[in-house]
């Protein structure tokens, strides 16, 4: 049986030009002759007068894709997408599996601490405030430190410059409106650059709005403060206070005695009540709402104090107890690190976490507790297994280094961090803050440059203090302001705390006051200041920039082994060197006297090493490994290329956090 099927050809519009010999007009055939397809049974048979053509209608296409060399080649390319699709899929899958965690903006870059009174004044009344930061935003650039740490800013009557607390919500009026913090943050997240707080948990100012609602027994402000039942003259036992004396002052508007770790001024709040608490993590998310990158936990270890009160044993049992009245007297067994405090801190932690879960956007928590010989104590403020609780508890112990400066010493003291600190965590450095001497004091200047580039090299994040970029020396003030000074004269903080050295004009270019700033200005700021040196590819703060640079730039320095290899009277070296990278660094640093150290024993490492930097002006490009001269405070950054990898071989003298190999045929590093 046969069919018919008829297509009437008028249905498809050809334009002129059409190739196709089936479909060139036929004039004489009349334009109503249908064109006809045959089909036998159910078979299709195909046009015969017609080839394939662009622009072919549903019918015609339907027809030829059916035909296997058109439908052979399309199922091969269909398969091959699919393939290669789910190629890609599990390759970027194994890549993500075996890529290392990336570093966080506080791993990359060094910390910078900015003290507000000290950094630069914008209203000409003598003391430094938050304009004044922000319009010296291209200084950070320029030295390539993206994370700034802002000391105390908030409101305060400033008995001590801040750190007592009239209002967590507000900033002092010395430093600014509430506006110009908004606009500096704005300013500083246009740059790229992370701002850091100090938040001060452990008291507030007398005259906050708590202590004078609980002295007067206020509800539910009574418990806010620890209060006790005492006499004006007899303080409840013999606790004594960071500043000296008795922690314990009598109240006459309560008639007991409330409990204060540093200045009287100054009342620890009472982390045992829930409501203070809920009241301090409160302000962690104001401020982490407002757009902060994170927080300074300024004095944590004095947040819980013992409930039973009892006294605190003395350091020299045989001492007469009235004349007990500073902090290094007593073993602080009750006042200090109690059972409970990291609790709070892993609960601020998980706070801060909900506000890290954008990309790029992780909140910083850095502890800092001075622990001394006590180092388990700091520690523990890294977390555990299962709590993270601080990135990182702020490493002190190079602050020792000048106490008995020599390469033993440094390498001691770098040492006592990374046998303690727990495996897979991130290392710190600091040599100096508002609380200790400035480092070209307390060395000397001739070592500035060296202990720089010993901060810049070590593994983890460095923390510099305003100014130690160009070397500022501490200052004899002609007047005391800091309040632990006026207790003991030597103990004052004031002369590393003075203004920042920007420029040889009028009070170092950091104020247009003519009367004066808030405390003296250093006398060699004509020849010590930043324009000076960034004009001198030899100063301070170009080497700094350098090694800055340099950090940032090298996997090895970043991220890299860490490996001791030589210390002695005079010298500290190390290797910074990283699996599949061929180039790595030596770095030489003396701090003794001249000297020549030999390395040939050191087989992993090449004959000739080149000289990336010096401290010191040198004429020679590159050292032999067996004599490598350096001179008293100079420091050595030599590079050289090897496949040989010296951790491989002395594991006991190597640190890395995390593991990581680079693979230079993709450029990306992967876990080994």
């Amino acid at each position: 049986m046969s069919l018919t099927k008829i297509t009437n050809i008028d249905a498809l519009e050809l334009e002129d030009g059409v190739q196709n010999a089936a479909f060139q007009e036929d004039e004489d055939r009349p334009h109503s002759e249908p064109a006809i397809v045959s089909f036998t049974g159910q078979e299709e048979v195909a046009y015969t007068q017609i080839k394939p053509y662009a622009g072919m209608p549903k019918e015609v296409l339907m027809l030829y894709s059916k035909q296997a060399r058109y439908r052979v080649p399309r199922e091969i390319l269909f398969w091959l997408i699919i393939v290669c699709t789910l190629v890609l899929i599990g390759v970027t899958i194994a890549i993500v599996a075996l890529s290392p965690r990336c570093l966080s903006w506080w791993q990359v870059s060094p910390v910078y601490q900015v003290y507000p009174r000290s950094f630069k004044d914008s209203n000409a009344d003598g003391v430094g405030d938050l304009k004044g930061i922000k319009e010296k935003l291209s200084h950070f650039d320029y030295l390539n430190i993206k994370a700034i740490w802002i000391s105390p800013f908030y409101k305060s009557p400033m008995r001590d410059f801040g750190y007592d607390v009239e209002d967590f919500r507000q900033i002092d009026p010395l430093f600014g409106t509430m506006q110009d913090f908004d606009d500096l943050l704005a300013s500083m997240h246009d740059k790229g650059l992370k701002l850091i707080m100090d938040y001060i948990p452990n008291h507030t100012s007398d005259e906050h709005i708590w202590f004078q609602l609980s002295r007067n027994g206020t509800e539910p402000y009574k418990d806010y403060y620890i209060w006790v039942n005492c006499t004006e003259d007899k303080p409840p036992n013999n606790w004594v206070s960071v500043f000296g004396n008795s922690t314990w002052e009598y109240d006459e508007t309560r008639k007991q005695c409330y409990f204060h770790q540093f200045l009287k001024e100054q009342p620890d709040l009472n982390f045992r009540n829930p409501l203070v608490i809920q009241e301090m993590t409160d302000i962690i998310h104001f401020w982490l709402q407002k757009g902060v990158d994170g927080f300074r936990m300024d004095a944590v270890k004095h947040m819980l104090e013992a409930k039973h009160l009892r006294n605190e044993p003395q350091v020299d049992p045989d001492q007469d107890p009235s004349t007990v009245d500073t902090e290094f007297e007593l073993f602080h067994d009750y006042t200090y690190s109690q059972l409970g405090l990291h609790e709070i801190l892993t609960n601020w932690r998980v706070e801060m976490d909900i506000y890290s879960r954008e990309p790029g956007r992780h909140r910083f928590m850095v502890i800092e507790s001075y622990d001394y010989e006590e180092i388990e104590k700091t520690m523990r403020y890294y977390g555990t297994s299962y709590a993270t609780e601080s990135d990182f508890p702020f490493n002190f112990y190079l602050l020792d280094l000048p106490d008995a400066l020599s390469g033993n010493r440094a390498k001691e003291l770098v040492d006592v961090w990374m046998k303690n600190m727990p495996e897979g965590k991130w290392p710190n450095w600091v040599v100096g803050n508002h609380d200790k001497p400035r480092i070209a004091t307390s060395a000397g200047r001739e070592y500035v440059r060296a202990i720089n580039m010993m901060l810049l090299t070590l593994p983890g994040t460095p923390t510099t203090y305003y100014g130690e970029e160009i070397g500022m020396v501490n200052v004899n003030v002609s007047v005391i302001q800091d309040p632990f000074g006026k207790f003991n004269p030597n103990n004052s903080r004031d002369p590393q705390r003075t203004p920042m050295q920007w420029s040889d004009k009028i009070n170092a270019g950091f104020s247009d006051n003519e009367t004066g700033t808030w405390l003296d200005i250093a006398p060699d700021y004509d020849t010590v200041n930043v324009e000076a040196q960034q004009a001198d590819s030899n100063s301070i703060i170009s080497q700094y920039r350098t090694l800055s640079l340099l950090r940032g730039a090298e996997l090895a320095l970043s991220r890299g082994w860490f490996c001791y290899v030589r210390s002695d009277t005079n010298v500290f070296a190390y290797l910074r060197e990283m699996d599949g990278k061929q180039n790595a660094f030596l770095v030489v640093l003396n701090f003794g006297e001249d000297t020549e150290t030999d390395l040939l024993s050191v087989s992993e490492l090449p004959d000739v090493l080149t000289v990336h930097l010096s401290t010191t002006p040198i004429n020679q490009k590159t050292f032999s490994k067996s004599r490598i001269p350096t001179s008293k405070g100079q420091g050595l950054l030599l590079q050289y290329s090897t496949n040989k990898r010296f951790h491989s071989n002395h594991a006991s003298e190597c640190y890395v956090s995390e593991k990581a190999c680079y693979f230079p045929a993709l450029d990306i590093l992967y876990k080994c």
